[in-house]
């Protein structure tokens, strides 16, 4: 309870609402509790997921409540006392007896079972952690790595965090919060960074695609799902869900226009815009024509039609066959259509999808062209068909940032990239320009259908009032653009001008500037200033346009173009919400108005960012970045439904899954979902542990084998970690080889047996490459796999929501993740110590 804030949105509500915009309530006093009041309190039913199987079951629990214009109402925070077990004078439901009640979810004594933590420990620590906070001033943090991301019920494990770090004080506070240390890196310099990446001073809207989802279903995974997606349901739900599988539910945010889905439709977007104008019709009267007569569909919904294959796949800065494709033995089969180790059998006909086409005979070899750039020979660049020869870091200029770091700094050249070898921004204008020159003939200039999702940070995050689901396929509403289904935005392309446009920075900065959460930047002075610096094109498509024509060209004008390395835009952009807000803002970037960070000075030195509203920290007077600190010390709000941060999320999807609160949801159950062997069981095919992909000391994303140090380091083939107490059940001793086995695939590798290993769980390091010594196994006489051979991709259904206030896409930053820690693998001892390569 307490006053709502205005939400900033285009048009008259936005003209309503200026300058209230804000956190700030006045004389208002908010109640925290429905407690006080003349109601008798009531009980409400709660999901809870604690059986050992992970299967649904309900508490009753009582809550105060209050009566509002005729409805009985409670607030927030009296669900989460309920839902965590506190208990109050005189309320109805099961109530924990005390701490040391192990039955009832919540208690220390609880989660002992569960976690290991003893329940004393568990309770001392909670007390210690709130104490310092009210002692410091909200200074308690919680630190976590990427592994947090890589459990399926991750969403569940953030909110639990966010929601102790809040009730604490202890978020957007300096030295409190929680701080992700890997694995959700984004781009500082983001604005000047986004325009270039996605075309946007040309063309708007990019095709920008959920990845998890999109190799989901191109890589043929959703074939090997035998459960509904209603399997994940709380107890009792009526079911959205209900007979659906992931693929059903991939599709449907798709068609609703929550999620992007690339290619949209089963037909060329060239031909529809083209059929649209024969017609005499609008593109969105004609798209919605053609799929309501069942003439048009989605290409989601028949991803194994060969209209609907990815064709040709350019993999850059990135190892997708080596580090980060999980399920990568499908990956294998179905993609490349080569050699692979998948051991899973396809979903029986009952469990198959309903709306997405099943074909019989599983497509193997979709793509046509593989293409890589890379500096040196990885397991990708080993399938690829061709490999581009590309320069390191020390071979080229480039920029480097994180939000977790408070610089940016460069990458120049020590030497100029040897014999063939091209940077990445050199090979990829030459690609450029022999497509344009051969596209000029063959496609000329056309008109493109795009279907974009309903963003976050727009209006479209008003599509869906009150989290209702209406899907327009099952005849609940009209298919809509921009509203029920996709926005539907006619773009130009000139196709012989590719190699120009690239070259250039396009007319669109001028007209429309640059946007960046909800903040439009105008940027008349920068590309002036960029005309200057770099120069201007002479001839062409772009004629007279500010050039980016080189590596350094476009480090400029990424510095040039964004709030945080440059305190005219950060000043600029702080006013724009000072409009809106009523409060103080510019004065956090004021003292940075005049400075302007160049690619010179990141060469000279890495350079201090510039507090901007690209970001939610501050880091004016020499502080350090801690996110949200803006929204809490200046009562600028947050960018959701309310303006403040949400406990309960009221979606149907939300509310179907049991997850409107943050709940306890332990690891998928893999014997009930896929009919793996139950974690500790020990047969006569080896131990079965629970399978972890983590990071290791020495490499991230990538581990470099292939070197004399590495080799001279290494045991003579990839590793997996196993505890003492399970190589001990199987007769494992340290450097043997061993094979883990599952539905997914098959890996060889050395034993590394250790006491700092817990019993039930094994570790394979990240990126150990299968190009240096990967004997074959005894399993498949094949080659052994990757770390990624174990590993598949599932997909929650919550994570697919869109276009309702915060659950609204926007390109990293809301979508479903890759997921793999729940995985597990049985793991033996080879008959056959004397491998073969």
């Amino acid at each position: 309870m307490g006053k709502a804030a205005v939400r900033a949105v285009n048009g008259p509500a936005a003209e309503a609402g200026a300058g209230r915009w804000n956190l700030d309530l006045g004389d208002i006093q908010p109640s925290l509790s429905a407690e006080g009041g003349d109601e008798a309190p009531v009980a409400v039913v709660l999901p809870r997921f604690d059986a050992p199987d992970g299967s649904a079951d309900r508490l009753r629990r009582g809550v105060p409540v209050r009566r509002v214009a005729g409805r009985l109402v409670t607030t927030v925070y009296d669900l989460l006392l309920a839902q965590y077990g506190v208990a109050r004078e005189g309320l109805p439901g099961s109530w924990p007896t005390g701490y040391d009640d192990a039955d009832e979810p919540y208690t220390p004594a609880w989660q002992a079972a569960i976690t290991g933590v003893d329940a004393d420990r568990a309770a001392r620590i909670a007390r210690e952690f709130a104490a310092n906070a009210a002692e410091s001033g909200g200074r308690s943090m919680i630190i976590m790595g990427a592994g947090t991301n890589h459990w399926f019920h991750s969403d569940t494990i953030y909110r639990a965090f966010l929601t102790l770090t809040t009730l604490t004080g202890c978020q957007g506070v300096n030295g409190g919060g929680w701080a992700h240390y890997v694995g959700q890196e984004k781009v500082r310099p983001i604005t000047g960074y986004s325009a270039i990446a996605t075309a946007a001073d040309w063309n708007r809207p990019a095709r920008q695609m959920i990845q998890t989802a999109y190799w989901y279903l191109h890589g043929d995974q959703f074939r090997y799902d035998p459960f509904s997606a209603d399997t994940l349901a709380a107890a009792g739900s009526d079911g959205p869900f209900a007979g659906k599988t992931t693929a059903d539910v991939i599709a449907q945010s798709a068609r609703m226009g929550w999620m992007p889905s690339y290619p949209t439709f089963d037909r060329n977007p060239l031909d529809l815009a083209d059929e649209a104008e024969a017609a005499g019709r609008g593109v969105g009267e004609h798209v919605v024509a053609e799929l309501k007569a069942g003439r048009l569909g989605f290409a989601g919904e028949d991803p194994d039609a060969p209209e609907n294959f990815p064709r040709v796949l350019t993999v850059w800065r990135s190892n997708l066959l080596g580090s980060s494709a999980k399920g990568n033995e499908y990956f294998l089969k179905h993609l490349l259509g080569t050699d692979a180790s998948v051991r899973a059998t396809e979903a029986p006909p009952e469990a198959r999808p309903k709306d997405v086409v099943w074909r019989e005979e599983a497509p193997e070899g979709k793509l046509d062209l593989l293409l890589t750039l890379d500096f040196r020979m990885t397991s990708t660049t080993v399938f690829s068909d061709v490999v581009l020869p590309a320069a390191t870091w020390y071979e080229k200029h480039d920029l480097s940032s994180t939000d977790m770091h408070p610089f940016v700094h460069s990458f120049n050249p020590a030497i100029a990239p040897p014999w063939q070898t091209r940077t990445d921004w050199d090979a990829f204008h030459t690609i450029a320009k022999e497509f344009s020159r051969q596209a000029a003939g063959h496609l000329g200039v056309r008109q493109d259908v795009v279907a974009a999702p309903l963003l976050h940070d727009t209006p479209d995050e008003l599509a869906n009032p009150h989290g209702r689901v209406r899907d327009w396929k099952a005849g609940e509403c009209e298919p809509v653009p921009g509203r029920t289904m996709p926005k539907l935005i006619t773009v130009e392309r000139d196709y012989g001008a590719i190699a120009d446009k690239m070259g250039a920075l396009g007319p669109l900065l001028d007209t429309l500037g640059a946007t960046t959460k909800g903040v439009t930047f105008t940027l008349e002075r920068e590309l002036e200033y960029l005309r200057h610096k770099n120069g201007t094109v002479h001839g062409g498509a772009a004629d007279g346009r500010p050039s980016i024509a080189r590596d350094v060209h476009a480090c400029e004008a990424i510095l040039a173009m964004s709030g945080t390395t440059n305190g005219q835009l950060a000043t600029q952009g702080f006013r724009t919400l000072e409009a809106r807000t009523g409060t103080r803002l510019a004065d956090l970037a004021a003292e940075h108005e005049g400075k302007q960070i160049t690619f010179a000075d990141t060469q000279a030195a890495p350079v201090p960012v510039i507090t901007s509203p690209e970001w939610s920290g501050s880091e004016t007077g020499g502080r350090r970045y801690s996110p949200f600190t803006v929204n809490v010390e200046r009562l600028k709000p947050w960018h959701t439904l309310t303006g403040r941060q949400h406990f309960y999320l009221d979606h149907d999807w939300m509310a179907a899954l049991g997850e409107q609160l943050p709940v306890y949801r332990p690891p998928l159950n893999m014997h009930a979902l896929f009919g793996e062997p139950r974690v500790g069981e020990v047969g006569e095919l080896g131990v079965t542990v629970r399978y972890l992909t983590p990071h290791n000391k020495w490499s991230i994303h990538s581990e470099y084998q292939d070197n004399l140090f590495m080799l001279s380091l290494s045991r003579g083939g990839p590793t997996i970690w196993m505890s003492t107490e399970d190589a001990a059940k199987v007769g494992v001793s340290d450097n043997d080889w061993i094979e883990a086995v599952n539905r997914n695939g098959v890996v060889a590798a050395r034993a590394v047996v250790s006491h700092r290993m817990p019993e039930g769980t094994v570790y394979m390091h990240h990126a150990q490459d299968r190009l240096i010594d990967v004997p074959r196994t005894e399993t498949t006489g094949r080659r052994g796999g990757i770390h990624n051979s174990l590993t598949r991709l599932l997909i929650k259904p919550s994570h697919l929501i869109g276009g309702y206030a915060q659950l609204s896409y926007a390109f990293n930053y809301l979508g479903p993740t890759g997921n793999q820690r729940d995985e597990v693998t049985v793991i033996r001892r080879r008959t056959n110590q004397d491998v073969e390569y």
